[in-house]
């Protein structure tokens, strides 16, 4: 009876701590919510964006401070989970409200896990050393360790340059790495030229040689630029892979916001504007397309014609009609009013990279990892050739606005044109990085590429040859610090890169206030941008 007794109590005095010890620890914000919130929220809700409240509504959620702070009001008190609005719009029924937006529900294990956070007090709990909590006044520019060589053809004179032999000059800059220029585009009146890059938009103005703004409210890496029709919005399309893509649409003019397109599971990796400028047709990694009003940022359609990412899109001249190419090896064109496939241009056995229509709508060209350019008849949908060149992946192609030319830019770091007719070679630009992306001017003049390198290289498209490299990067708080350079050695450049800058010939440096009076010339880059021959840099003796 006391054996009985005593492994009575036993079981009553151990079972409740067995129990409480089998219960999983509540969860805290740095172990347990923060993962979550990195991966679903802080794309549109972090201390980066929060002074941009139509993209994060004032709220960020990338520290605790922040969660706990809120925005307008707390959005989240310790209690039932219900009684914290964040928790609300996690699971309501209304799709225009529920988070995250324009994206499906969190699964039902993470709304658990937030639920329990929530009623066990929302405790924040150690800190993870790797987490560093960010800032929202953190402006300064991000520090740059590598050198980058700008060579120009420039001699200075003997007699400035002490004992250095006499030599081509360089300019160099401690700015790298600096990320790829993945998307260029010329504005219709060909003044503007914008350049993309990881988590900015520079915008050139090419009549004197400078950028007139940067863009940096945008969402992760730039995938694509484009003008409208009438100038008046630039497309910027791009995102955070496997986590959420869109495209933001800008005022040139004054670099203001218009508005966000949201929708995209993932990246968006192209956008084209329709021949009127009504609508906006973008690609996406989530394998789909989508037709966008751009007047009042609705989504008209998706169009799931692909079966996995998409690359690049184009409009048909009609209007009616988009080619897409994607890296199911296919290029499809796409009816609008029905969604309808209406021809499969295939045959490759690699990712289709880039494809263009031509203006009068009577040939789609396409090409990617297999190099070589193919062309193809959009009424019958057959192959009509395929002609070498490139070697290795092209990653563009465009045609000029009067279908003249077509340009291609490729991993071989070459630009190359056709004709735009018969396909057949024209001029060959050694660009000397990867070339990820091209554009041609309005007026057939010039041509500009996208580099791996960071930099926007522009050329003379009738003769092939090189008039200015362009860099652009964020200067201290919300200045933009810019190099603009010819091969003559003519430069444009902010205040504080000239300071930054070495001058070298031969690999030696050489005496940088001496030298940099002569080749500072706006007029003279302007005029190499306008396509006009330059004389070679006069230094003064």
């Amino acid at each position: 009876m006391r054996r009985w007794i005593a492994s009575t109590l036993v079981i009553v005095i151990v079972a409740p701590a067995a129990a409480a010890a089998a219960q999983p620890p509540a969860p805290t914000y740095w172990q347990d919510i923060r993962p979550v919130f990195r991966k679903h929220c802080t794309v549109c809700h972090s201390a980066r964006n929060v002074a941009e409240l139509d993209l994060s509504g004032g709220l960020a959620l990338d520290s605790y401070a922040a969660t706990m702070k809120g925005s307008r009001q707390a959005v989240v008190r310790s209690g039932p989970a219900e009684d914290s609005l964040l928790f609300r719009l996690l699971v309501t029924d209304n799709v225009k409200r529920r988070m995250p937006l324009d994206a499906p529900p969190l699964p039902k294990e993470t709304i658990d896990l937030i639920r329990r956070w929530i009623e066990a007090g929302a405790k924040e709990g150690e800190r993870i050393e790797a987490a560093v909590e960010p800032t929202a006044t953190a402006t300064s520019a991000p520090a740059r360790k590598l050198d980058v060589v700008f060579p120009t053809a420039a001699v200075p004179p003997a007699e400035l340059l002490g004992k250095t032999p006499p030599g081509k000059l360089e300019v160099v800059l401690k700015i790298g790495p600096l990320a790829p220029v993945a998307a260029v585009a010329f504005s219709p009146e060909g003044r503007l030229l914008a350049a993309g890059s990881y988590g900015q938009v520079a915008i050139w103005d090419l009549e004197v040689g400078r950028p007139v703004r940067l863009l940096r409210n945008v969402l992760g890496a730039v995938h694509d630029v484009k003008f409208s029709p009438d100038g008046k919005t630039l497309a910027v399309a791009g995102g955070q892979p496997a986590g959420k893509g869109e495209v933001r649409l800008f005022s040139p003019d004054d670099g203001k916001l218009r508005g966000v397109l949201r929708g995209h599971d993932d990246v968006v990796f192209a956008a084209a504007f329709s021949p009127d400028g009504a609508r906006l047709a973008t690609a996406s990694f989530d394998h789909t397309l989508a037709l966008w009003h751009v007047a009042d940022l609705t989504k008209i359609r998706d169009f799931k014609v692909h079966s996995d990412f998409v690359y690049a899109i184009a409009f048909a001249p009609d209007g009616k009609h988009v080619v897409s190419a994607s890296k199911d090896r296919t290029v499809q064109m796409t009816e609008l009013a029905t969604g309808k496939s209406i021809f499969t241009f295939s045959g490759m056995e690699q990712d289709v990279l880039a494809v263009a229509i031509s203006p009068d709508g009577k040939s789609v060209v396409s090409s990617g990892f297999e190099a070589g350019i193919y062309w193809w008849n959009p009424q019958t949908g057959e192959r009509v050739r395929v002609q070498g060149g490139h070697g290795v992946a092209v990653h563009e192609l465009v045609f000029s606005k009067d279908g003249k030319k077509l340009v291609s830019a490729g991993a071989d770091r070459t630009v190359r044109t056709w004709d735009g007719a018969s396909g057949a070679p024209g001029k060959v630009m050694n660009v000397g990085s990867v070339a990820y992306a091209a554009a041609i001017s309005p007026n057939h003049k010039l041509i500009a590429v996208g580099c791996f390198d960071g930099a926007a290289r522009v050329f003379d498209e009738a003769s092939g040859r090189l008039l200015a490299t362009l860099v652009a990067l964020p200067g201290s708080g919300d200045a933009v610090d810019w190099l603009a350079v010819t091969p003559e050695g003519h430069a444009t450049a902010s205040d504080a890169l000239v300071s930054l800058s070495r001058l070298r010939v031969g690999g030696r440096e050489v005496a940088g206030p001496a030298l940099w009076p002569a080749l500072r010339s706006g007029a003279a880059v302007a005029r190499a941008l306008r396509g006009e021959s330059v004389e070679a840099v006069k230094f003064a003796k």
